[in-house]
């Protein structure tokens, strides 16, 4: 084959490989672009919660404070309802604390929750909406699974702690759990104070005294 020829039969290959190589940097540089508009949306979303509450929320607004065009959030959700679902699911939770004692647990997962409600946009979050729920069964709806989700992890720790001997059997597991994070909601909407890790203590073991085995 002389010379001419055979850069005639390279060129092609050389063509498919360039091709192929901007498939992949269009494809590797693509999807992050897509995530980082993605946390883009779900950061603007939770800002606004706190600042304007769920009312006055709109996907204009999230779209203005993400950077991006409105048609980019709604190829993604449907409407400002499951967005702001997503956006409050991917916050802080209680987490699932397991060294062997109830009391341990129990202070060791609420003081990093409170930590977290005030280090995290779920000190702002948080208030709008559960008070929004009052008012607007959809939300409530699809708020509820998301919530009782974050919340199993501290149910689990009652669990463990009954299946241990430390509770009687026959402790409601879920009226324990009220009882000891109830006073959190307590100061947070209607004493208006601020929560803070230094509370944890006094409150389970005052919650505690109603709760463990006796004899």
């Amino acid at each position: 084959m002389r010379a001419g020829e055979e850069a005639e039969a390279v060129a092609p290959a050389e063509a498919d490989r360039t091709k192929s190589t901007r498939r992949r940097m269009t494809s590797s540089t693509g999807r992050p672009r897509s995530e980082e508009a993605h946390q883009a949306i779900l950061d603007a979303t939770l800002a606004l919660l706190g600042e304007v509450g769920y009312s006055a929320l709109t996907v204009e607004g999230v779209a203005q404070r993400a950077g991006v065009g409105k048609a980019t959030i709604y190829r993604r959700w449907s409407s400002k309802l499951p967005l702001v679902v997503e956006a409050f699911s991917a916050l802080p939770g209680f987490e699932d604390v397991d060294a062997g004692s109830l009391e341990h647990d129990l202070k060791e997962t609420l003081r990093k929750y409170l930590e977290a409600f005030n280090s995290t946009a779920l000190g702002t979050v948080f208030p709008s909406l559960a008070g929004e729920r009052a008012h607007n069964p959809e939300l409530s709806k699809l708020i509820e699974p998301v919530a009782r989700a974050r919340r199993e992890p501290f149910v689990r720790i009652f669990e463990r702690a009954r299946a241990r001997g430390e509770i009687s059997s026959d402790v409601d597991i879920d009226l324990a759990a009220d009882l000891v994070v109830g006073p959190i909601s307590v100061t947070l909407f209607f004493r208006g104070g601020s929560l803070s890790p230094r509370m944890v203590d006094p409150l389970v073991d005052l919650a505690l005294k109603g709760i463990l085995k006796r004899g």
